[in-house]
């Protein structure tokens, strides 16, 4: 696979741009060329945030996705805004929870996914990023699972090592999904 660009997208303090530094640092974990390059709103917490994430097996040109392979939105706004940009045969993974609709693109693959639900249900409740970057892996293959698991260990900070575990079951839940 050359490359695999993401979009990773809704409210601020969903965990969007942690999620897409696993996605990055699990490029880096195989020595690929990777780029991440976060935005989001003045409000920060609670405004509309999104990253551009690129993984690639020759050089990046530019760090801006604007025809991602895979989309993930956590928010209605967030389907609107990028759903038309999807490539054809690309990926739009939806947390089912907080989205509820999905105007159909017939050229493109919709998987919906209660994930704030799951998170809450299985103790892990401000995991439901982590559970859908765990569906893009599945469904993208972008690294190998050695490298996404090394990932998280690497973008967690030792202080916070306690959130190490149920980063990691929710990582699972979401590849089982």
């Amino acid at each position: 696979m050359a490359q695999t660009s993401f979009i990773l997208a809704g409210f601020g303090g969903q965990g969007l741009l942690f999620a897409g530094k696993i996605i990055a640092q699990a490029g880096l974990q195989e020595g690929r060329e990777v780029s991440w390059l976060p935005s989001y709103g003045p409000e920060m917490r609670g405004g509309t945030c999104n990253c551009s994430v690129c993984v690639s097996d020759t050089p990046i040109g530019s760090p801006l996705v604007t025809d991602p392979d895979v989309v993930i939105a956590m928010n209605q706004p967030s389907v609107a805004k990028f759903m038309g940009t999807i490539k054809p045969g690309g990926l739009l993974i939806v947390d089912s929870t907080l989205v509820e609709e999905v105007d159909g693109r017939d050229d493109i693959t919709i998987y919906r996914l209660p994930a704030t639900h799951l998170a809450e249900e299985n103790g892990f409740p401000k995991l439901a990023n982590v559970i859908l970057t765990g569906k893009a892996f599945r469904e993208t293959g972008f690294c190998k699972r050695e490298s996404i698991d090394e990932a998280l260990r690497a973008v967690i900070p030792a202080r916070k090592k306690n959130l190490l575990e149920p980063n990691q079951k929710a990582l699972a839940l979401g590849i089982e999904l």
